[in-house]
């Protein structure tokens, strides 16, 4: 059964706070300096639509400002999050009215109040005249650049520090801005708790009741996301649940005041468990548990109303309660910890003639193939997190000119030395070159790939590497026991595998290597962890052939999983991140003259 109707949202991305500096702007005003102001503007996945997100404050009369107020975004990392950064003057004595969402350009608008000096009344209402639009004088604003760029962009350069050129202002140099991304430090919280209950209402017919605890944080809509289940404890009305362990901002976003609602429920072995009543919380007072109990009194709104003499279904106590800190993704990426991105394709014959329409491969001139789709939308997040920007990409299942060997590791670019690309478009690139040459024929072979990216990755045990594979393939995987092997063998390395299925093939064998319930085996040797992540790509299709909502949502699912594989690797390995290196922006200039 739906446990209370929660929705289906993902867990709350850690927060990450902006910071904005300028450099060298441009000089507008005639009789003093720029009055500089920054408005942050984020890009609507759905409909690339660009909405202003916040604004700075105003600092008078420089072309350097250093600002205060911070931007504070939701981060994920398994998403593409376009930001734009637009600088003007503002004239003190104006407003500034509100861009429309849709364009990329500069929007805002001075609005100059005409007080008219024969009607000094006219003062007081001077936002009433504005709604109507009356005694407005309209002028255009003073603009002086803008940048683009992602937030993996300002998360993944050195020390989560990075400098962007101004530009728009035609025959102009508009000068630099300056970003610096900060983790919050409540994102890095774990709670840990125990609860017990009393005399909760019996609901079994022969025996007691088997509850369980379901945790809700709210929704600013009003609604609540399922965030945590507690184990089952059998036969009893007055169960002791074990600790357990639970992200703060999974619990409440961030906001210690959030209503926390739990609740509480009889286990059946068909699913349709019985509700036995609930009780509301927050963080802040579920914090006071640190020095003493408390005790909840579990209700059942239902049979409140009907029973005149209800007190309760019994109580939860809760027994204890800690906080503790942890190392996050965003410390290690922070730290220098690079994200080292390989791409393997499938050249086997059983994609079509890449000159055929029907092709898996075929490049139409008016769209991407699903496999440039399912590179482009991995890689170009990826790449955010990788200085060089270089990328090993190679072909498999594919005879090789001009001899006609066949080959399961070539090199996409033909080079046996240097494998590596520059950027996506040149992993596209070679990936098109490649169609043109070579002849696909196959069998489907994983692990010579997958144990090239290990060997790699086994040179670097120091955290300051982690690697990413991605395996795009269209059918059934033809040396399963070795590639086995090899997953098995990998993850005990720095090292995770992404793997998209495209085409309308069945994937079977591919859900196997997904260790997401069972852990990948191979002669008696479990994988240490679970490293690889299998999708069709055809469940992320947009109906309506929407291409960059589909690569969106392709990315977000498979990539999702990378932090936390990651982290686990640290783990296991006791490696924690290394401190930030020591800041290095544009020098500061020293006082202006007026």
């Amino acid at each position: 059964m739906s446990l209370g109707g929660a929705s289906e949202r993902s867990v709350p991305a850690t927060k990450i706070e902006i910071t904005v500096s300028c450099r060298n702007l441009l000089d507008l005003d005639t009789f003093s300096k720029s009055d500089p102001m920054v408005v942050l503007y984020t890009q609507s996945r759905a409909s690339q639509e660009w909405r202003e997100f916040g604004r700075t404050e105003v600092i008078d009369n420089t072309l350097n400002p250093d600002f205060v107020r911070k931007f504070v975004l939701d981060y994920f990392f398994e998403e593409k999050q376009n930001l734009r950064f637009d600088v003007y003057n503002v004239d003190s004595k104006t407003n500034i009215s509100k861009p429309t969402p849709s364009s990329s350009g500069p929007q805002l608008t001075l609005l100059v109040p005409l007080l008219l000096p024969e009607c000094p009344a006219c003062a007081p209402y001077s936002l009433f005249l504005f709604l109507l639009g009356c005694h407005y004088w309209e002028l255009q604003k003073d603009f002086l650049g803008q940048a683009f760029l992602a937030l993996g962009e300002v998360i993944g350069g050195q020390g989560s520090r990075v400098e962007r050129t101004l530009t728009g202002v035609p025959g102009k140099k508009c000068g630099t801005i300056l970003l610096t991304a900060e983790e919050l430090s409540n994102c890095r919280d774990i709670a840990t708790m125990q609860l017990c209950a009393n005399k909760l209402d019996k609901k079994d017919f022969f025996g007691k009741s088997d509850p369980f605890l379901v945790f809700y944080r709210s929704n600013e809509d009003g609604t609540f996301t399922i965030c945590h289940k507690t184990e089952v404890v059998k036969n009893t009305l007055n169960p002791v649940w074990q600790p357990f362990s639970i992200p703060v901002r999974a619990l409440c976003n961030g906001d210690y005041d959030r209503t926390v609602k739990i609740d509480v429920y009889d286990w059946d072995r068909d699913g349709s468990h019985d509700f036995i009543g609930e009780f509301t919380t927050s963080y802040r007072e579920l914090s006071k548990a640190q020095n003493q109990f408390t005790v909840y009194e579990v209700l059942n709104p239902r049979k409140k109303c009907k029973k005149k003499k209800y007190v309760n279904s019994g109580t939860v106590t809760l027994l204890s309660f800690s906080v503790d800190s942890e190392f996050t993704f965003v410390d290690y990426i922070k730290g220098g910890t690079q994200l080292n991105f390989t791409v393997a394709i499938d050249f086997t014959a059983s994609n079509g003639n890449p000159l055929q329409p029907t092709s898996l491969h075929y490049m139409s001139p008016y769209q991407l193939s699903a496999y440039a789709m399912a590179l482009k939308a991995v890689g170009e997040i990826i790449q955010d997190y990788d200085s060089d920007k270089l990328f090993p990409a190679y072909g498999f299942g594919a005879k090789l000119p001009p001899e006609g060997r066949i080959s399961h590791q070539f090199p996409l670019n033909n080079n046996d030395e240097d494998p590596n690309c520059a950027g996506i478009e040149g992993v596209l690139e070679s990936y098109f070159q490649s169609l043109r040459t070579v002849q696909l024929y196959g069998p489907t072979y994983f692990a010579p790939v997958i144990n090239q990216v290990a060997r790699a990755a086994a040179k670097i045990s120091d955290g300051s590497q982690y690697y990413v594979l991605l395996i795009i393939t269209d059918g059934v995987i033809s040396d399963m026991t070795q590639t086995k092997e090899a997953i098995v063998s990998a993850s005990s390395l720095p090292m995770s595998i992404i793997i998209v299925g495209v085409g309308p093939a069945m994937f079977e064998a591919m859900e196997e290597l997904d260790g997401d319930d069972v852990r990948v085996s191979s002669r008696g040797r479990y994988a240490e962890r679970d490293i690889v992540q299998f999708v069709p790509f055809r469940d992320y299709v947009d109906r309506s052939g929407n291409q960059v909502l589909s690569m969106a949502r392709l990315a977000k699912d498979v990539l999702a999983e990378i932090p936390e594989q990651l982290l686990s690797y640290m783990r296991t390995r006791d490696i924690q991140p290394r401190p930030p290196p020591p800041a290095n922006p544009s020098p500061t200039p020293a006082p202006e003259q007026p």
